[in-house]
């Protein structure tokens, strides 16, 4: 992967500050969009765990699916980027995307599970050819000092879009699954009521593709070494890897979007359980909106503290907050359980940025190799909210929550320690 995405250290932006300026305001819209499509995932979940009867782990195939794409598709997805450059492949990740969404409509059709899995598939497929272009473009686009705080403040924009998408879900989705649709079955009369929000979400996609092809985005000229080896030595080391500091971010970044999304994916089906709040599905789907909610103000505000604060020290204490505030939903009821999950968001706001941002300092010429390892590692969508679904399918889904907490003492200790070394 070290060719595969130009350096965000050791690089020059083609541009003036404006450039700058205007390029980070059109990459807030791909953030926000991101987001929008990843938070929907916790609507068609609890949906199509109803259409087709579906144990818990049978629904977390549709995480596994999405994020298991940025597993296969980084590594190809980097390649990709690095032979069109940042703003193609933002374009080309952009009519990926919606294509996938378009997938909805046949597979709604025939009302298959598989289908709307492979539909998903290819949706992230396109989602993640945007991570990998985008994230390492917004680190380059200013100082190095200043890339956690950057980073946040664009992911600010992606939580706008979790925040956004639970109503989305909930009155496209949710509420019109009620009502069946005169001859069809019931399975294929609510598999229908997805085909309206994702040929919406197509139509935007499109959209962007159309608009980020037009746009003059500053350029990325890369500073590596082109000797004759193309073995590039910085501080000694000749790979990312031998960076101990990355590889635990790499396992940061694994097991915080793998809490995240086990938390988000489970939220409509735990405010349902009758010891926490008794909702509707419906009902219990807007409550997702304070959890990433909490995660957009969260990134507004870290964005600026994180300017006086270390990184490291605003992460660790994050961490806590978030394995106590899982614990209290865990041993607790009622609104209290209710209160406590949902204020999880606020905490997780900072810590992808952060971690990506901390695993990639000092990295030199082999940063394009960190970020490529950083993107695999959000397979952890994939995995923890599966093991998860498995937990909650045997010891029950209150409980289950435990495997969350294990995450953010990991989380923890990379921002007190693992960040450093």
């Amino acid at each position: 992967m070290a060719s595969s995405m130009q350096s965000t250290q050791q690089t020059t932006v083609t541009g003036d500050s404006g450039s700058y300026r205007f390029a980070l305001v059109s990459l807030t819209s791909l953030f926000f969009m991101w987001g929008f499509i990843t938070c929907l995932n916790d609507i068609l979940i609890p949906h199509l765990k109803a259409v087709f009867s579906l144990n818990y782990t049978e629904a977390m195939l549709i995480q596994f699916c999405f994020f298991g794409a940025y597993f296969l598709v980084s590594l190809p997805a980097g390649k990709l980027v690095k032979k069109l450059g940042y703003q193609k492949g933002i374009v080309t990740g952009l009519v990926i995307a919606c294509i996938g969404c378009l997938l909805f409509y046949p597979a709604a059709a025939f009302a298959t599970y598989g289908l709307f899995l492979g539909a998903l598939f290819v949706l992230a497929s396109g989602i993640t050819i945007l991570q990998v272009a985008a994230n390492p473009y917004v680190n380059a686009l200013g100082s190095v000092e200043t890339a956690s705080s950057r980073l946040n403040l664009t992911q600010a924009f992606n939580a706008l879009g979790t925040t956004v998408a639970p109503f989305f879900g909930a009155v496209l989705i949710l509420s019109v699954a009620s009502g069946a649709v005169e001859g069809l079955s019931q399975a294929q009369s609510e598999a229908e009521v997805v085909k309206l929000p994702y040929l919406i979400l197509a139509a935007m996609l499109g959209l962007l593709a159309l608009i980020f092809s037009k746009l003059n985005l500053p350029t990325i000229a890369e500073h590596s070494d082109d000797s004759a080896t193309g073995v590039i030595t910085h501080n000694g080391k000749t790979s990312a890897l031998q960076s101990m500091h990355l590889v635990l971010g790499a396992v940061g970044i694994f097991v915080y979007v793998g809490a995240e999304v086990s938390i988000g994916s489970f939220l409509v089906n735990f405010l349902g359980e009758e010891q926490v709040a008794g909702l509707q599905e419906a009902e219990a789907a807007k409550y997702i909106t304070y959890y990433w909610g909490g995660a957009m103000i969260g990134r507004f505000v870290g964005s600026v503290i994180m300017q006086k604060i270390p990184a490291g020290t605003m992460l660790a204490f994050n961490a806590f907050v978030a394995a106590a505030l899982v614990l209290v939903a865990m041993n607790s009821t009622g609104a209290v359980a209710m209160w406590s999950i949902l204020a999880v968001g606020l905490f997780n706001s900072i810590m992808f940025p952060t971690i990506f941002s901390l695993a990639l300092r000092d990295l030199g010429p082999h940063t394009s190799q960190g970020s490529g390892i950083l993107c695999l590692a959000i397979v952890g969508g994939a995995i923890v909210p599966l093991l998860q679904g498995v937990m909650a399918d045997n010891m029950g889904l209150q409980v289950a929550f435990i495997l969350p907490v294990v995450c953010y003492a990991f989380i923890l200790f990379y921002g007190a320690k693992g960040s450093r070394m």
